[in-house]
């Protein structure tokens, strides 16, 4: 039954993650394989994206795998976000039973050590669901002594904040007094206050956009490329969110459909694999690749 191969699939799958214990012989016993179909379950890892590798006489699945990162992403929380939640839950009433599970869950799979420990991680917290609430209900911020290595500053700053960046680690805010649209770094925020005041200036707000190569703006730009083979595995192995913005082609061939926010990312990623790529669109990435080739042959 096919049920019956998949059991072994993810049986294998699981045996095989950073593996120090079983050879192939041990590998197809435990599974109930030959070593021919071992060979092909291994090779058909490989084509799904699952880094392999042979560690002395044991073959293993690197945990850092493509496919792997795809579901911590959908089913984890950040570290900022388990301990919000943890703060959260300890304000409800010690019999709830649900919220005691719930916090029981939080513990054993995040080391919530510093909540007790590490007052810049419990600041962090703080921050966040400040920034939550004047975001959820259009309040101005008051933020303390925010950080800035960019201009070598240490000070107060009246804020917008409309969007959270960066697995909850930047916030995107307007700042009235320059009238600008600004990313700014939640943990060098030392303190966070929500205003009474609601948002003066929502029309000016310009949501920030950070592409697959993590370019960031507010301008969005399209690109459509087709895809050989060797393009699409290294692309997926090295910027795995732009999987969902691709589709199989025909011939082996793979298109790829989607904005970026500069240029730069993308166009080193195609000069890379000129020969493998056919760059089908938009004008304004030809003419930045046609530039920089020129220049290229100009050296």
């Amino acid at each position: 039954m096919r049920h019956d191969k998949l059991e072994r699939e993810l049986y294998l799958i699981e045996l095989l993650t950073e593996n120090r214990n079983y050879d192939v012989e041990r590998l197809c016993q435990k599974v109930g394989i030959s070593r021919r179909n071992l060979y092909y379950y291994l090779e058909f890892f490989r084509d799904c994206g699952f880094k392999l590798y042979k560690h002395g006489g044991y073959y293993c699945i690197d945990s850092k795998s493509s496919f792997f990162n795809h579901i911590i992403d959908r089913i984890t929380f950040t570290e900022q976000e388990a301990v919000l939640l943890r703060r959260l839950l300890d304000k409800i009433s010690s019999e709830n039973v649900l919220a005691s599970h719930l916090k029981d869950k939080l513990d054993r799979f995040y080391d919530l050590d510093i909540l007790t420990e590490d007052i810049s991680q419990e600041q962090v917290a703080q921050n966040l669901g400040v920034l939550y609430e004047a975001i959820k209900f259009k309040r101005q911020i008051l933020v303390r002594n925010y950080v800035s290595l960019h201009s070598d500053t240490v000070k107060d700053r009246l804020l917008e904040p409309f969007m959270l960046m960066d697995n909850n680690n930047e916030v995107r805010c307007f700042e009235p007094s320059s009238k600008l649209n600004k990313t700014f770094k939640i943990s060098r925020m030392r303190g966070v206050e929500m205003l009474d005041t609601d948002w003066c200036y929502e029309s000016s707000h310009k949501d920030m956009y950070t592409d697959v190569f993590m370019f960031s703006g507010s301008k969005r730009m399209p690109i459509k490329l087709l895809l050989g083979n060797l393009s699409y595995n290294i692309l997926k192995d090295e910027y795995p969110r732009a999987m969902k913005y691709i589709e199989e082609s025909d011939n082996k061939k793979y298109l790829l459909d989607m904005d970026v926010c500069s240029y730069v990312g993308i166009g080193r990623f195609v000069l890379g694999l000129y020969d493998d790529i056919e760059v089908l669109g938009d004008k304004g990435f030809k003419s930045y690749l046609n530039k920089k080739i020129n220049k290229m042959k100009k050296v």
